[in-house]
């Protein structure tokens, strides 16, 4: 199984990037979807999740009106829309899935940078 985030990078507040997870190796509508981010000296925090068709998403209060998470079943790949970034959105950004039915989350993508310049 494998979940390859991507799509971080540098970007000036105010400014959008769109992160990509595309989840191998595993029966992508059997999973719920998660992003988490973890800022230096920080604990990992929850981000969104979506769920296994799509039809019902959650965000931190953290995101919402700004960010948004999204799936395609059909590509296996789940996305997160991050728009009026601030410097506090500056983490490491990770992908997540949980299988239906479990607590714990089953695989982590190796996450990617997003470093937000105020």
């Amino acid at each position: 199984v494998q979940l390859q985030a991507s799509g971080g990078g540098l970007v000036q507040a105010g400014g959008s990037l769109r992160l990509s997870c595309a989840a191998s190796g595993l029966t992508f509508t059997w999973y719920d979807m998660s992003w988490f981010r973890q800022a230096p000296g920080k604990e990992r925090e929850f981000v969104a999740s979506i769920s296994r068709s799509g039809d019902r998403a959650y965000s931190a209060e953290s995101g919402k009106g700004r960010f948004t998470i999204s799936r395609d079943n059909a590509k296996n790949t789940q996305y997160l829309q991050m728009n009026s970034l601030k410097a506090d959105d500056t983490a490491v950004y990770y992908c997540a899935a949980k299988l239906k039915g479990t607590q714990d989350y089953n695989h982590w993508g190796q996450g990617t940078q997003v470093t937000v310049s105020s």
